[in-house]
């Protein structure tokens, strides 16, 4: 698989929950490291299989991946993230407030939303500080299904607007006043995402029709956005090999009219297909067969 006009720096995985999004980003991530390339592979689904698709142990740091030489991954925990912030946060007033303080001010992080924008946070390093990923040529996100996404990539805009329309209020990050290097981060993640010379976003489908409409759905919101470089996989494409076995030539046919009823927000991406293959995208050689 090619990305038109070259990989960029960031290239996000997303679509429909079921369609391979994690079997296709990490057939890329380890096709950048074959061509020498130093690669970081992120998660940012809270209910990842990346570790059990590499083999490896991952955590929210980078974790070299042994079987291929320059590519590393980790996956962002929100609960982690949250845990991690919530502690930033309280640790210069142990000793200092009475323990009831501390609780409360606890309690007051650790809502949903804290673990959300905490995650959000871990996030927007990857894409808005450049000294994040200083060691890498290319950072591959392996999303959440089609909805989590969106929210992801609406969240840079949506906080940069709010904390500088609510400079003097309070948000569950704490007093808005304290949150300018987030204003600032997530400002540059925010236009890293819509600078298609730094970051495309490849939509992953099968060849059926409500994969297929997800993905249109995702394409015109994407566009909203400002998300423009965007591309096309449909990945899991069925043949069927012997023209006597009237099931699998229908499965092949129901495909084929699903891609000749190409949604129009798609039909003018570029696009690539992906076979089926007969075993489990599962461990590196196996994912090293995807492409070839």
């Amino acid at each position: 698989m090619q990305h038109p006009g070259g990989t960029p720096r960031h290239l996000f995985f997303t679509g429909k929950g079921g369609v391979g999004k994690t079997s296709v980003a990490t057939a890329t991530a380890i096709s950048l490291a074959d061509r020498g390339r130093r690669v970081l592979l992120v998660s940012t689904d809270p209910a990842s299989n990346l570790d059990e698709v590499l083999g490896v142990a991952l955590g929210p740091s980078p974790t070299a991946i042994t079987a291929v030489p320059g590519l590393a991954a980790l996956n962002i925990d929100p609960e982690a993230a949250a845990h991690a912030y919530r502690e930033r946060i309280v640790a210069p007033f142990r000793g200092v407030l009475p323990a009831a303080a501390l609780r409360s001010i606890e309690e007051q992080l650790s809502g949903a939303c804290t673990v959300e924008i905490a995650a959000f946070d871990e996030f927007s390093k990857l894409l808005g500080d450049p000294a994040a990923t200083a060691d890498f040529e290319h950072v591959i996100f392996d999303t959440a299904p089609t909805g989590h996404t969106l929210r992801l990539l609406e969240l840079p805009a949506a906080w940069t607007g709010f904390l500088t329309d609510n400079v003097g209020g309070a948000s569950c990050l704490g007093p808005l006043a304290g949150l300018k290097a987030q204003q600032a981060l997530y400002g540059a993640a925010q236009r890293t995402l819509t600078d298609p010379a730094l970051t495309g976003i490849v939509l992953v489908s099968r060849a059926e029709r409500a994969a297929l409409r997800e993905a249109a759905r995702t394409a015109g919101e994407l566009h909203a956005l400002g998300v423009g470089d965007l591309s096309l996989v449909i990945n899991g494409v069925f043949a069927a090999r012997d023209p006597a076995d009237p099931v699998a030539v229908a499965l092949a046919r129901r495909g084929v009219q699903a891609l000749a009823g190409l949604p129009p927000e798609l039909a003018g991406l570029p696009r690539s297909e992906l076979p089926l293959l007969p075993f489990g995208l599962v461990g590196v050689p196996a994912l090293r067969a995807l492409f070839t």
